[in-house]
């Protein structure tokens, strides 16, 4: 090795050990503790939502579960071992959230964590897809978040200090066959939160974007399927069943948990998903390709029907 080669390996180290010395002061001076704090978590009464309700429990946080479902939250709170309240709320409806916020504030004074987990995911060929499938996916997927985020904005300005976590999906980076109209969604939510984050920094707020692959999280079983659901929902089914093409709901709530005490920019679930995503990085034209030569081995539209079934046993 020349002398030339020896100074730039040594000033190559160098950068490099003081990037990391870096980031980790930085990491420390923006570590938070959610012992007492307040977090609200959408799409809490089951799945992800209800996992990452017990991992902040687990932290001593005061838990808020919002979902739709009022039966759905009175069983969810039999799993969380803190203080918790459930509030029922269509998400979709600005009105509702601006509601639900104002309970949680006059009940604890503060929200200092928004987690946005509801969302659906309906599965199919796109040629049996209608624009109302578009219009409900963006409705739960973007629209929801954003009214949330509009909504706890003034506590969190006020007290200087918020985490808000957006869990989109790695579809919310690439477009993938047969989701359409989640992929477009979650897109959209991908580049809200992003530009909030810019935004907010220096509000002392941190927005953190989540992008899971495929997780066994059971949120496969309250998706919905058009066309052929039977072959979809069986080959959905399969790969989230897999441990090296998923991750495990614990394993997702940790690495939120974690990407949200530091204050990330972004979170990638899964090994698959994160090699997926640096691999679209470099080559996205081949990778969409790629999408597009397996999207020749999916399942058709089946009979052009555009009645919506839902996964599980309801798969007809």
């Amino acid at each position: 090795m020349s002398k030339r080669q020896s100074g730039f390996s040594v000033a190559l180290a160098a950068s490099s050990a003081a990037f990391a010395a870096a980031r980790a002061a930085v990491n420390l001076m923006r570590r938070c503790s959610f012992k007492d704090r307040v977090v609200v978590i959408t799409g809490g009464s089951r799945g992800l939502g209800l996992v990452l309700g017990e991992a902040f429990a687990r932290e001593r946080a005061k838990i808020v579960l919002v979902a739709s479902d009022r039966v759905e939250l009175s069983k969810a709170v039999e799993h969380i071992d803190a203080e918790v309240e459930t509030i029922a709320c269509d998400l979709t409806q600005i009105s509702q959230v601006e509601e639900m916020v104002e309970r949680v504030l006059i009940k604890f004074g503060r929200i200092d964590v928004l987690i946005n987990d509801a969302g659906i995911i309906e599965i199919g060929h796109m040629d049996v897809m209608t624009i109302e499938d578009y219009e409900r996916a963006m409705k739960t997927n973007f629209w929801a978040p954003l009214y949330c985020i509009l909504s706890v904005l003034p506590a969190m300005k006020a007290k200087k200090f918020g985490r808000i976590v957006n869990i989109s999906s790695i579809g919310g980076k690439m477009s993938v066959p047969h989701l359409l109209p989640y992929s477009a969604s979650k897109h959209a939510l991908v580049g809200l939160s992003e530009g909030l984050r810019s935004e907010l920094l220096k509000e002392n707020i941190f927005v953190t974007t989540v992008c899971p692959g495929l997780g066994r999280t059971g949120s496969h079983c309250a998706a919905s399927f058009k066309g052929e659901n039977e072959k979809d929902y069986a080959l959905l089914n399969l790969v989230t069943a897999l441990p090296v093409t998923s991750a495990s709901a614990d394993s997702a709530a940790a690495e939120i948990l974690k990407g949200c005490r530091y204050g990330d920019a972004q979170v990638i679930i899964s090994l698959p998903a994160q090699a997926l995503s640096k691999l679209y990085g470099l080559f996205p034209g081949f990778v969409t390709d790629l999408f597009g030569i397996a999207n020749t081995v999916l399942p058709g539209p089946g009979d052009g029907s555009a009645r919506r079934r839902r996964s599980g046993s309801n798969v007809q």
